[in-house]
């Protein structure tokens, strides 16, 4: 399925590429830096992309970290999935914390999240007395454990 997304690229975006899938079986478009920061370490702040984009009506943009970073440099996307709604028309900015052991710099080209775009669907309250029981009941917070049952 293709969804075409308008976008504006303002400042340093309009010398950086767009958003872009970087291989045929990517589900994520690799997000650019077009400011330069350094988070210090144990610190969250935004980074900004210089794009501007409309999400269709019934879409979602999906913010998310990119693994390698996040793996060997603790670079993370505190709220992930981060979400842009499709009435949302500011620039994108990634809210980035730095988990790693020293400061990181993030300078303007570089690839810092993806880019998911998803369908959404929103949910109508049907108010009643009581819910349909379940084996589970109302079990959370690691109510089945963390083994691995045997099972017969």
């Amino acid at each position: 399925m293709e969804i075409r997304i308008p976008v504006v690229r303002e400042g340093e975006a309009l010398r950086l590429p767009l958003p872009g899938y970087e291989t045929n079986g990517s589900a994520g478009m690799d997000l650019i830096a077009a400011e330069s920061v350094v988070i210090p370490q144990g610190k969250c702040m935004t980074v900004g992309t210089g794009i501007r984009i409309a999400v269709p009506e019934g879409f979602e943009a999906q913010v998310r970290p990119r693994s390698g970073l996040a793996l060997k440099r603790g670079l993370v996307v505190p709220n992930s999935p981060g979400t842009i709604d499709s009435d949302y028309r500011g620039e994108l900015r990634v809210i980035m914390m730095n988990l790693g052991d020293s400061p990181f710099e993030v300078a303007v080209g570089d690839r810092i999240a993806q880019l998911v775009i998803a369908p959404v669907a929103r949910a109508c309250w049907e108010e009643v007395a009581t819910l349909e029981s379940t084996d589970r009941g109302s079990g959370g917070f690691g109510s089945t454990g963390i083994s691995i049952p045997s099972r017969k």
